[in-house]
């Protein structure tokens, strides 16, 4: 049974399923994601988990104890993160802090250690006597942070906690999440749309689209081995290439894969095709290929190659290039139910 486990799970308003038939298992001190694009169910998932709403059906547990509707918030050993912070605008950074702890009724001078102990793991000891409006957007998410450690809880609850923070500093706060979160140990369940945010922090990443899971694996596994279109198409940037291959299937392969020729070696196993440069986009690491197979069919369906700067091949547009992609990358899917195949076996 693992930490956090949830049993067929559902959540109904009205005739939209939000949440429909979850199988969850969170292992103890694991960090899994939870993405997916907005309105997919995640942030209902983890709030039915937390106890902040009722589910419709199923059971949560939480370290092997059933959590039933009558089992507030407060008793389930969680602690929850917002993306808006929700800090108390009339609290110094210390006051925020210690409100969990001063609500639960503990001492005065164990709260002390606590909040200077939260402080110092975030380095925001310095800030504990300001007010939420003289911090800055990371300052601010520090002290949230360490308003759940303090509570010292079970498990670790993330509702898209880094939206509200520009690009920079997002990838500083994501490093020190993830370190903060090791060091820990605590078991976590993070939600988020961003699949950066998903591939960087996740031990694995459940997916998730219309209230149900497409696919739990790695960061590695569900980028490279996608379960189905759904996930092809929403893990990458850009997207991973689909053709029609026949009558009912599918091909895909990543951007970065699909590379000149002469790059590939002469032992390596590779499919070649003619590409039709519509347009080059210069990146600076990197050049996206945008064009069309001269072998398929439809001469309408884009592909995307994704070339490092390493690759100093000339391309120009309206030009025609001889294109590969490696066997081992290519993956296949049924073309009526977007579900994965093997080697593009019906």
């Amino acid at each position: 049974m693992g930490y956090v486990e949830t049993k067929n799970l559902h959540k109904h308003f009205g005739d939209v399923r939000a949440v429909d038939g979850v199988d969850l298992d969170v292992k103890e001190g694991e960090l899994v994601v939870l993405l997916g694009p907005s309105g997919c169910g995640k942030t209902t998932l983890m709030r039915m988990i937390a106890g902040l709403e009722t589910p419709t059906a199923g059971e949560i547990y939480i370290a092997g104890e059933h959590m039933d509707k009558d089992v507030p918030p407060r008793a389930r050993g969680i602690a929850m993160v917002f993306q808006s912070y929700a800090l108390y605008p009339h609290k110094t950074a210390y006051r925020n802090i210690a409100f969990p702890l001063e609500a639960m009724g503990t001492p005065a001078r164990v709260t002390k250690e606590r909040v200077h102990g939260g402080a110092r793991m975030f380095s925001i000891e310095r800030l504990l006597d300001r007010f939420p409006r003289q911090l800055s957007g990371g300052e601010r998410q520090r002290v949230a942070l360490a308003r759940a450690v303090v509570r010292d809880p079970k498990v670790f609850l993330f509702d898209e906690p880094l939206s509200n923070l520009d690009a920079q500093l997002r990838a500083v706060a994501r490093y020190e999440l993830k370190e903060f979160q090791r060091q820990l140990g605590t078991t976590t369940i993070y939600v988020t749309h961003d699949q950066v945010e998903a591939m960087g922090l996740g031990d694995r990443i459940v997916v998730m689209d219309k209230g149900k899971v497409r696919q739990i694996g790695s960061p590695q596994e569900v980028y490279e081995h996608p379960a189905d279109t759904f996930v092809a198409t929403f893990l990458g940037s850009p997207p991973m290439n689909l053709v029609e291959h026949d009558e009912g299937t599918l091909f895909g392969f990543r951007p970065e894969h699909f590379l000149p020729k002469p790059v590939f070696t002469a032992h390596e196993e590779v499919f070649t095709y003619h590409l039709r440069v519509r347009q080059v986009e210069h990146l600076g690491a990197d050049r996206l290929v945008y064009g069309h197979l001269d072998e398929v069919s439809r001469s309408d369906q884009p592909v995307i190659a994704a070339l490092p700067v390493t690759i100093t091949t000339p391309i120009a547009e309206g030009q025609v290039y001889e294109f590969a992609v490696p066997r081992r990358a290519m993956r296949y899917f049924d073309r009526r139910t977007g579900l994965g195949r093997k080697d593009g076996a019906a």
